[in-house]
């Protein structure tokens, strides 16, 4: 399970099991990924909500 994030400059992508962590990021600043993991935390539940809609099963 992950989910991608996409800046102007560029893209993250944080995986979420076992633990909430980045995978890997092009072009973003360390500024911008740390605000990322950070909305990433704050809403994991309706991310992780989101993917099981999304991938039943």
């Amino acid at each position: 399970m992950h989910v991608h994030v996409h800046g102007q400059n560029g893209e993250a992508k944080f995986g979420l099991e076992p633990n909430i962590e980045l995978a890997q990021h092009v072009g973003l600043t360390q500024r911008e990924i740390s605000e990322a993991l950070r909305l990433v935390k704050e809403h994991q539940n309706d991310i992780r909500s989101a993917w099981h809609k999304h991938f039943p099963g």
